[in-house]
C-alpha cells in the first residue's frame, strides 16, 4: 500500500519524505487556506513547490462545479508539473469531466466518494484514483472501512484498474485497517503516519537495552 500525505504544509511533506515512505500527496482548497495560500498564482506556485518535493503523484483540486470550468482548470493545473493529478468532485459534471480528462490522457482523482455506486461511476468514467472518505462516513455511524472493503471486492470482480485512495484518515488505526481492507493508498496528515511508530513495549524495550548496555560498559 502506498502512503500519501494530505497537507499543503511544505515542512510536513519534507518530513514525511525524509522517512523514506512517501509515495505522493493530496491537497484541497481548505488545506491551502490553512497554510495562508490564496490567489490563483500563489496557489499554483505552491503546488509547484509541493511537486518539487514529492516524487509521486500530487492531487490538485478544481474549484469549478461545471464541466467547462473543470476542463479549463484541469488543463491549467497539469501544466504545473508532470506529477499533477486532477482532483474532481463526485457530481454529475464531475463524472463527465472524468470521462473527458481520461480521453485526454490526464490522470484524475475522484473525491468525496461515500458509496459503492459513486465508486462504480467514477471507475467506469476512467478515474485513476477514487477517494472514499472514511472518517466522514464513520461520523454518520456508518462504517468507512467496510466501504473500502466492498469497493476493493467490486473492483476485483469487475477488473477495474482504478486505485482506492482511502481519505479522511483520523488515526493510525485507520491506516492499518485500510491496508487490511484492500486500499491501494492511504492519504492522511503527518501525525497518523508518525503514530504507527509508537508502541509502549518498544519504548520499554529500548530503555532496557540502553540501560543494560550502560551497565555492562560502565
Amino acid at each position: 500500500m502506498k502512503f500519501f500525505i494530505d497537507t499543503a504544509n511544505l515542512d510536513q511533506i519534507a518530513e514525511a519524505k525524509a522517512l523514506g515512505i512517501l509515495d505522493g500527496a493530496t491537497t484541497n482548497p481548505s488545506l491551502m487556506a490553512k497554510e495562508g495560500i490564496s490567489g490563483k498564482q500563489n496557489i499554483f506556485d505552491h503546488y509547484a513547490k509541493i511537486c518539487a518535493i514529492v516524487d509521486g503523484d500530487v492531487s490538485a483540486e478544481v474549484i469549478s462545479t461545471d464541466l467547462e470550468g473543470m476542463k479549463r482548470e484541469a488543463h491549467e493545473l497539469v501544466e504545473i508539473a508532470p506529477n499533477i493529478v486532477i482532483k474532481i468532485p463526485m457530481i454529475k459534471d464531475g463524472v463527465k469531466a472524468l470521462s473527458y480528462l481520461t480521453g485526454e490522457g490526464i490522470r484524475t482523482n475522484c473525491t468525496l466518494i461515500f458509496s459503492l455506486g459513486q465508486a462504480l461511476l467514477a471507475a467506469k468514467a476512467g478515474a485513476s484514483y477514487i477517494s472514499p472518505f472514511i472518517g466522514r462516513i464513520d461520523d454518520t455511524t456508518w462504517d468507512g472501512i467496510s466501504l473500502i472493503r466492498d469497493i476493493a471486492e467490486m473492483f476485483a470482480i469487475q477488473g477495474y484498474e482504478t486505485e482506492i485512495l482511502a481519505a479522511s484518515i483520523r488515526n493510525s488505526n485507520h491506516i492499518v485497517q485500510s491496508a487490511m481492507a484492500g486500499a491501494d493508498i492511504v492519504t492522511c496528515p503527518l501525525n497518523p503516519i508518525l503514530g504507527l511508530l509508537k508502541h509502549p513495549l518498544t519504548d520499554i524495550g529500548l530503555e532496557k537495552f540502553l540501560a543494560d548496555h550502560k551497565k555492562a560498559n560502565s
